[in-house]
């Protein structure tokens, strides 16, 4: 009879045991690791541990040929690239730096690669101000039903700064400063991009008098204001909250939701864009108008050094460019 799977965090504790860690050390290791990333070693875990009992191998023993075998099961079964090094980063885990070097691994990734390219998600991007024409519909503020309101907020909030919908998701009442010309907000809890001694992530968002109908700094006060009335009983005082009772701080997926609603009603093909893709849209955007990369990757959150804004975000608009070349050699 096969063993029932105890679970990440059993996993990754005996894991640790195993190297002579004292349990407290082993608490503060395990806290380390973001519940999105536990979610995902969850299922490597659970399949890496229904192999082993199956073929009757020690669970915490490496051995690099099991564990390629184990690999192409799974990549002749559908995996992706991306997949299979989740994998690796999950056995890694457990198994220490000798594992994730071993030049046998590295050369089957390359494998895997070669056989079963990952490429960017998206190729082009869609033009922000679908939606800024849009939602500027949805005025004036103070009479939106809330739902309209916070959908529009979040959305305006994506697009103007560029952040993840996890970091405005933790947007605090306590870190917003109104001044004349704009708001500025400091996130000072841990997200994904929080590294240490890197200076937590503020977020500055301007007043546009003559645009008040797509204000995201208008809106937000907007928002306050209304929402005021439901904070009495809350235990924290985040900024976004859902719009049916029990009224509560809004989680990251439900923020996305609402965009992705928004970009929906916007004309936007949501079959190919997630919510997420308001970053891509707002990052090109502003590139295509000549901001310069410091400045997009500050705002973004990204690293002076980082590549990702140009590997993976800066998109042309599509057809437009794409017919750019053949129009100056045709066109006379």
């Amino acid at each position: 009879m096969e063993t029932a799977y105890p679970g990440v965090s059993i996993i990754i504790r005996e894991a640790f045991t195993r190297q002579s860690l004292e349990p407290n050390t082993i608490d503060i290791m395990i806290s380390s690791l973001a519940v999105a990333t536990l979610k995902q070693y969850n299922c490597a875990y659970k399949k890496w541990w229904h192999f082993c009992t199956e073929k009757e191998i020690n669970f915490f023993h490496m051995d690099i040929p099991t564990i390629l075998n184990f690999f192409t099961i799974l990549f002749n079964n559908g995996a992706s690239y991306t997949t299979l090094n989740t994998y690796r980063s999950a056995l890694a885990l457990i198994f220490g730096k000798s594992f994730s070097e071993d030049n046998r691994l590295l050369r089957f990734m390359k494998g895997v690669y070669k056989n079963l390219p990952s490429f960017p998600k998206y190729h082009t991007t869609w033009d922000p101000n679908l939606v800024l024409d849009f939602v500027a519909k949805w005025y004036p503020n103070e009479d939106l039903p809330l739902d309209v309101l916070t959908q529009k907020l979040v959305t305006l909030l994506a697009l103007s700064t560029a952040q993840r919908v996890q970091t405005l998701s933790k947007i605090r009442l306590s870190n917003i400063k109104t001044s004349t010309d704009f708001i500025e907000i400091v996130i000072d809890d841990i997200i994904k991009t929080s590294v240490y001694g890197r200076p937590a992530p503020k977020l500055t968002i301007p007043f546009f008098i003559n645009k008040e109908q797509i204000c995201p700094a208008k809106i937000l006060l907007v928002y306050i204001n209304v929402t005021n009335q439901y904070r009495n009983d809350l235990q924290n005082d985040y900024l976004i909250l859902t719009t049916r009772k029990p009224i509560h701080n809004a989680s990251s997926s439900t923020i996305s939701r609402w965009i992705k609603s928004v970009l929906t009603k916007s004309g936007i093909d949501t079959s190919v864009f997630s919510a997420h893709s308001t970053r891509h849209a707002a990052t090109s955007s502003a590139s295509r108008k000549g901001v310069s990369i410091d400045v997009i990757k500050k705002t973004a959150g990204w690293t002076g050094n980082s590549l990702v804004f140009s590997k993976f975000y800066n998109r042309p608009l599509p057809v437009v460019e794409d017919l750019t070349f053949a129009n100056a050699i045709l066109d006379e």
